[in-house]
């Protein structure tokens, strides 16, 4: 049984009598993690129609459910790097829709997050990637 507390967790595959282990994701992280695509989707349809106040609204719990998601994920080192990619994309679709809605050039600030969120990424993949990959495989084996 999955401890619902730990948002990762890991299970034998297939049967109890199998060697693999495989990472599980608890339905309560998943669930957070699906209500942050809704909210996303809210905020940019608000966007799209050029609705404001809904738009500014639905910044709020997007980025702080996306903030949540990654503490939560704090005991996974490759989801914590992407989740921090996806923070700060979250905070530069933001600020570019802000720039938008108020006609102001915000497109500089905006691709200064999302370059900072592939430098966290480039960080993850050059440093740590391979040394994950063969934790994963001794744990496995």
């Amino acid at each position: 049984m999955c401890d619902v507390e730990k948002p990762f967790y890991f299970s034998k595959m297939n049967d109890e009598s199998s060697e693999n282990k495989v990472l599980q994701v608890s339905a309560t992280y998943r669930w957070t993690e699906n209500l942050h695509i809704a909210l996303w989707l809210i905020k940019d349809i608000c966007w799209a129609l050029e609705f404001k106040p809904g738009g500014i609204v639905m910044i709020f719990p997007t980025v702080f459910v996306a903030f949540y998601i990654t503490w939560k994920s704090k005991g996974m080192r490759a989801e914590v790097y992407h989740n921090i990619a996806v923070c700060c994309w979250i905070l530069a679709n933001s600020i570019w829709m802000l720039g938008e809605f108020f006609e102001h050039e915000s497109r500089p600030y905006a691709a200064t997050l999302f370059g900072v969120g592939l430098l966290v990424l480039a960080y993850y993949y050059t440093v740590h990637f391979k040394k994950d990959r063969k934790a994963e495989k001794e744990l496995n084996s």
